[in-house]
């Protein structure tokens, strides 16, 4: 079933070489066609984050995908078309999205075509314009709960809390029950996660003495394990806090690595984009009331500024409002 209103051509972001936020364009494209186990969406949204740059760079680059290139692998918006095989999702429904793999162009477009199995309804709780930056990040912080896979009632400490990742982890990882001690960053960052639903807010600049000591009076048994979305001389001290056999999760691309010692075991996760993750995002989002917190939104004409602001320090998410 298709739409009847769709354009021919579309107001798109764009590049034709790699390089700085300079070369992404504003430029007319061609709207994609679904395919059989597709959909279109008209999307109202798009989340900006660094794997965006690595696609602008050239480090990162979607399979099968050719200049022009639309980046923007998390979005939220309509589906104005299902192509045949599409059983599950129907014009009309509002969904969001995780699409790493995309030939046909990403988010950074009025209209994004993407395989069905990357896009679920939008869960109850979840502005849909925010819903736009949460995909990969939040399927990300789950898929490192799973990696350290801690029983209900364990203490969890989570380094990088206030960012993109860290402050949805924080809120999946107490919908399972355990107890959260949050590693912010500043004032805000600290005043973000509790907010959340943090049991214990910290922030990362402070003194590191009286931070471990925090820690310990919290979790006297030790910390069961680590999820660290950054890495660096505080996190290597934050592992003095852990008990016996437990486990550092660092999400893929963090630098440094953090290092292994006695006892401890490290081990690197990722997000996965399936009907199954999202399915189980979705459970757990609709659990209660779920935030994203949006540092600051562009207009897609602005999608260089926005890049630009990656480069700084943020809470939470940057996006681009496309509707």
């Amino acid at each position: 079933m298709v739409d009847a209103d769709v354009p021919e051509r579309m107001q798109a972001a764009a590049l034709d070489e790699f390089g700085g936020p300079e070369v992404i364009t504003l430029r007319k494209l061609p709207v994609p066609e679904a395919a059989a186990d597709e959909v279109l969406i008209k999307v109202l949204s798009a989340g900006v984050g660094v794997w965006d740059v690595y696609e602008r760079q050239g480090v990162l680059v979607p399979e099968g995908t050719e200049f022009p290139i639309v980046p923007g692998s998390d979005g939220a918006g309509t589906v104005i078309a299902a192509g045949s095989q599409v059983t599950d999702l129907a014009v009309g429904d509002l969904v969001y999205v995780s699409a790493t793999t995309r030939p046909k162009g990403g988010f950074y477009a009025e209209y994004a075509a993407v395989k069905a199995e990357y896009a679920a309804k939008l869960p109850d709780g979840v502005p849909a314009e925010h819903a736009g930056a949460m995909s990969t990040d939040a399927l990300t912080a789950l898929g490192g709960l799973d990696t350290l896979s801690l029983p209900a009632g364990a203490w969890l400490l989570i380094f990088g809390a206030s960012g993109g990742q860290g402050h949805l982890a924080v809120q999946l990882a107490k919908r399972q029950r355990l107890n959260v001690i949050a590693v912010a960053s500043g004032r805000d960052g600290v005043a973000l996660v509790t907010r959340l639903g943090a049991d214990v807010s910290l922030d990362g600049h402070a003194d590191p003495a009286e931070v471990l000591a925090t820690i310990r009076d919290a979790a006297p048994g030790g910390v069961g394990g680590i999820l660290a979305m950054a890495g660096g001389k505080t996190l290597d001290r934050l592992t003095e806090t852990l008990s016996d056999n437990a486990v550092v999760a660092y999400a893929h691309g963090v630098r440094p690595e953090p290092r292994e010692r006695s006892g401890v075991t490290v081990r690197a996760y990722d997000g996965v984009a399936n009907r199954q993750q999202l399915q189980r995002l979705n459970e757990l989002i609709e659990a209660g009331p779920f935030v994203v917190h949006v540092a600051e939104k562009f207009p897609l004409g602005k999608v260089h500024q926005a890049h630009k602001r990656l480069e700084t320090s943020y809470l939470g998410k940057l996006l681009l409002t496309i509707a």
